[in-house]
């Protein structure tokens, strides 16, 4: 985007943040505003509907946010829900702007969320609980807190009496944490209408800090994209008190061993160039000179060791590649007739399936050690780095977080933003969350309470910005 709006981003609307000198004062609780209020009722509301793929629904929790925006007085024109049945669903919320010939702003999200057992929680899942300052529950982070602040941002612009230039967008999706039928893939094909955007905002985006002290706000414009491999071993077998040295486990062992040591070449694309060498001040001493090194020059040997020995910029530099599973052997006195194992790899969004299916087999260089392809990587290029939209970002952080820096990212996980970017819609996760660890899809999901209020307003800010004309 071109132009700036400082007097739109310093509106009286939007709630003032806390100076140096109010954040030295003793914490006390506060008054929660409306539009607080408002977020974490719709997030209380969502963790409370079980979305799991086992026994969830994610049209129930659709119908149930749809209800809410049409009470809030969208026609039902604009608050649309897109079954999937039996038991899943879409929701898509139109806010209508000004010029219907500029594309909207889409606010992503899913609403689907990975398993949770009760019994390996020591809180319960879907139960919506708030304890000392901190919200548990399944979705807390993983994705449920961005569809409540997409919902609340448009109930907000709307009860405000705020017609942006643009539409706004907000989909609440399902099947993003791997169910059959994924949302955003449905409503491409059967609903492109209501994907049209210019750009989307979706999650992958997060704050870093270190010692309490906010460092950086990421923003995902890029993702590495999914490929599972199978390694296969077969033979006769025979029996275990007559061993051979041809073993099919021998065999796909060291094959594993070999490629438990390989790493694969390092290479910089536009996002991640950007990301060491905005991260490199930040993060200081050697491993801030490695970035900076291996941003002037990749094969600088010294610098990508440094980096290497931190498994978050190693899989930033290159392709990655892991075993996850394994299966061999049929009874406990037979030599294996056959020894499996998946391997889990993260590809870079320049290369592709079959140039890592040739690597693994070279790698492993025993023809007795088939690999073959069980999930193919899904083309998904970069978004562009748009200087406009990295200016309203930068400027919009500023304002709330004083020297805080925009580093652009690449996820090494996976993402709807892939299947828009392949539609030609430029996704960037964005969400202003200073969350720590989370602990997504682990036992006792939490965030922060306090940062999804931040998160809230600086999305608040960033929408009311990109939906006034003038694009990215």
């Amino acid at each position: 985007m071109t132009r700036l709006f400082p007097a739109l981003l310093a509106s009286s609307l939007l709630l003032p943040f806390p100076t140096a000198a109010m954040a030295q004062a003793p914490a006390q609780p506060r008054p929660l505003t409306r539009w607080e209020q408002t977020a974490r009722d719709l997030l209380k509301e969502l963790i409370e509907i079980n979305t799991t793929e086992s026994a969830g629904s994610t049209l129930k929790a659709a119908e149930a946010m749809a209800a809410r925006m049409k009470a809030a007085g969208f026609p039902d024109s604009d608050v649309v829900v897109v079954p999937q049945p039996p038991r899943k669903g879409n929701l898509v919320v139109r806010l209508r702007g000004k010029n219907r010939a500029l594309k909207p702003i889409l606010l992503l999200s899913h609403i689907d969320v990975v398993e949770a057992k009760p019994e390996d929680w020591t809180l319960p899942p879907f139960q919506f609980i708030e304890k000392d300052g901190t919200f548990f529950g399944r979705g807390v982070a993983d994705d449920k807190d961005d569809g409540a602040i997409h919902l609340t941002i448009l109930l907000r612009m709307k009860a405000e009496g705020i017609v942006p230039d643009r539409d706004v967008v907000a989909a609440l999706t399902t099947d993003e944490e791997g169910g059959p039928e994924n949302g955003v893939a449905f409503l491409l094909a059967q609903r492109p209408d209501l994907m049209r955007a210019e750009f989307a905002l979706n999650e992958g985006g997060s704050g870093t800090a270190r010692d309490g002290r906010k460092l950086s706000n990421d923003v995902q414009a890029s993702e590495k994209r999914v490929a599972n491999f199978r390694l296969e071993v077969t033979n006769e077998g025979g029996h275990s008190s007559v061993p051979i040295k041809d073993n099919a486990i021998t065999h796909l062992a060291e094959a594993l061993a070999k490629l438990g040591a390989y790493d694969f070449p390092v290479r910089l694309n536009a996002v991640t160039t950007a990301y060491f060498t905005r991260s490199a001040d930040i993060v200081g001493g050697a491993m801030g000179a490695a970035m900076k090194a291996v941003v002037a020059n990749p094969k600088d040997e010294a610098a990508v060791r440094t980096l290497s020995s931190d498994r978050r910029y190693n899989s930033q530099l290159r392709t990655t590649c892991v075993a996850t599973m394994l299966d061999g052997g049929h009874a406990t006195n037979a030599l294996p007739q056959r020894a499996r194992a998946t391997v889990n790899c993260r590809i870079l969004p320049e290369e592709s399936t079959p140039d890592v299916q040739a690597t693994l087999q070279r790698v492993i260089g025993d023809t007795a050690v088939k690999v073959t392809v069980l999930r193919a990587a899904e083309a998904s290029q970069p978004s562009p780095l748009a200087p406009g939209l990295i200016a309203q970002i930068e400027r919009v952080t500023k304002e709330m977080w004083p020297g805080v820096v925009v580093i652009p990212t690449m996820s090494t996980g996976a993402t709807d933003g892939r299947l828009l970017r392949n539609a030609g819609v430029p996704v960037y996760g964005l969400a202003g969350q200073f969350y720590g660890n989370p602990n997504a899809h682990g036992m006792n999901e939490r965030i922060p309470a306090q940062a999804f209020y931040e998160s809230l307003e600086f999305m608040t800010r960033m929408v009311r910005v990109l939906s006034r004309s003038g694009g990215i």
